[in-house]
């Protein structure tokens, strides 16, 4: 989808920003800004989608976006924004100076932005130092405040275990017509993707007729409008499968499935593993180690 251009609210007399939101307003357009943005979710669940990923967020996250990637999070429906707590810091790449991105011993922080251009997913022993420098940070003050970003931006340049999250870095401005427009349409989504959604609904909440519709999503977003919703009922069906609480069965039919087999052959096409597989795969990577 076209993202909207977002005017980070900046200080003069600070040369990046950081905040330690309690109520962080999630539900915010799909948006992108010059700055690289570091967001690490304290508290908080619902599904989150980053250049053309989608997938669902948890407490514990620690993301790293580049200029320009577009995103947003939105909150699981039946979640209040005062269930999620987060810290954001939001930096343009030169606001330690120009000059330090030319020095030979900073040359792992141009490929660290370069890599950020994909969004990343930082895990292991790096996030955890990450996360006691943004917590120091927030109320950090002149030359600590500033040796708390490049400290965090060392950690960052010399992480090896993160994972990239979108397949691509593309982008398109758009004006608030059609920001307005498609997110309508997503909100229509998530609001009703357990419900039968036919193209017809769809093409109504965006004013649009079901042929325009189908020509104006797939310009906008290149997928379909039905790839798109199966995206966001696969994405559901992950976060049920690794709560193991409900049968595959049940789950089908709880994420907007009308048959199991057709439930199977979108999950098998979208996450390349079964059902099965994929929660064999969670559960074996946070089952408790007997000693």
């Amino acid at each position: 989808m076209k993202p909207h251009f977002h005017k980070v609210p900046t200080s003069t007399r600070t040369s990046f920003s950081i905040r330690h939101d309690k109520d962080s307003g999630f539900g915010t357009v799909w948006h992108y800004h010059p700055e690289l943005e570091l967001h690490y979710l304290i508290k908080g669940k619902g599904v989150r989608f980053i250049g053309d990923n989608i997938s669902n967020f948890s407490d514990g996250e620690l993301i790293l976006m580049g200029e320009n990637l577009p995103h947003t999070w939105r909150v699981e429906e039946g979640v209040s924004n005062t269930s999620v707590e987060v810290i954001i810091i939001h930096f343009l790449p030169n606001c330690l100076g120009s000059d330090l991105l030319q020095l030979p011993e900073a040359y792992q922080i141009p490929k660290l932005y370069e890599k950020a251009r994909r969004g990343l997913l930082i895990k292991g022993e790096a996030k955890e130092k990450i996360v006691q420098l943004m917590y120091s940070a927030v109320n950090a003050q002149n030359l600590d405040r500033l040796i708390a970003l490049l400290s965090i931006l060392k950690i960052l340049a010399e992480a090896a275990d993160y994972e990239t999250i979108a397949s691509a870095h593309a982008f398109y401005k758009s004006n608030d017509t059609e920001t307005a427009r498609l997110n309508k349409i997503y909100s229509y989504t998530l609001s009703n993707f357990r419900n039968d959604i036919t193209l017809q609904d769809v093409a109504a909440i965006a004013n649009l007729g079901i042929t325009s519709f189908c020509r104006y999503f797939k310009l906008m977003t290149k997928k379909t409008y039905n790839d798109f919703l199966v995206e966001i009922r696969i994405s559901q069906a992950c976060r049920l499968l690794i709560e193991d609480k409900l049968a595959t069965e049940v789950i089908c039919f709880e994420c907007g499935f009308n048959n199991v087999s057709n439930f199977y052959r979108h999950f098998k096409k979208v996450t390349d593993m079964t059902p099965l597989e994929y929660k064999r795969k969670y559960l074996y990577k946070t089952a408790p180690v007997m000693v």
